[in-house]
């Protein structure tokens, strides 16, 4: 079977500030119809890495996206097939949830006609539609991360083309029911052919909802694989300080208690 071609491919990327070696040696490849979870215990380079893919960073070494160096790729083109939902938002503007969403329809320079049934099914999509005339800045964390979340699947619609997203902890402010719906679509959208990458700090979610798993430590990847190659419980006490127990759910995934 032929190997995909990575939408995402990252080769032997470190990255050094004030002297401070923070990333080292990563190799990694995202492919259209998987979902990637980083995990890791606090200050393992999770949202160092994040931030390396998502442009923030300058770091060494090879980042290629959709086949091309990052950095020849301009931010607007770039936009229209690459999303990121970051874990918290600066935005105080009191615009209302709908504007907010609308503002993911910025690089595709779409006339107000076209973008309102965008918006619309991504709000719905999202489970925020009746927020739509809310005040942004009075919403609840929860509500505000799911509209942010419809933000970015109203910048990745449109004509079919190879998509990336890119998660930060997207679950944090969501209660249980949200993170497993919020976390359902993430896996719809890689199964219509995107590639998914989420930061996650719940191990079981981790297991239930991704494909491949990248297990951070001190700035390098230390195991890389499917959960249960990944999530074995001398790998569970070694990087995260706890003795776990692992069983099997009745939905065939792994779960550590």
């Amino acid at each position: 079977m032929k190997t995909p071609t990575p939408l995402l491919d990252i080769q032997q990327l470190s990255l050094t500030i004030n002297r401070n070696s923070l990333l080292s040696d990563i190799n990694l490849q995202l492919v259209a119809g998987q979902v990637t979870a980083l995990i890791g215990a606090n200050g393992a380079g999770k949202s160092t890495l994040f931030k390396c893919i998502a442009g923030e960073h300058n770091p060494s070494g090879t980042l290629k996206v959709f086949g091309r160096p990052r950095e020849q790729w301009s931010r607007q083109a770039l936009a229209r097939q690459l999303a990121v939902l970051p874990q918290q938002s600066a935005l105080q503007f009191p615009f209302l949830a709908r504007e907010v969403v609308s503002l993911g329809r910025i690089p595709h320079q779409s006339c107000e006609r076209d973008n309102l049934p965008i918006i619309q099914q991504a709000m719905e999509q999202a489970k925020v539609w009746h927020l739509r005339d809310a005040p942004y800045p009075r919403l609840s964390g929860g509500e505000k991360q799911r509209v942010h979340f419809a933000r970015i699947l109203a910048q990745l619609a449109g004509e079919p083309r190879p998509r990336i997203l890119l998660l930060d902890e997207p679950t944090s402010a969501l209660d249980l029911g949200q993170q497993h719906q919020l976390l359902g679509e993430a896996q719809q959208l890689a199964a219509q052919g995107c590639a998914v990458l989420i930061i996650v700090h719940d191990l079981n979610l981790a297991a239930r909802y991704a494909d491949q798993l990248v297990l951070l430590d001190k700035g390098h990847i230390v195991s890389l694989g499917s959960p249960e190659q990944v999530l074995t419980p001398i790998n569970v006490e070694q990087y995260f300080g706890y003795r776990a127990q692992l069983m099997q759910s009745p939905h065939g995934h792994q779960v550590l208690v």
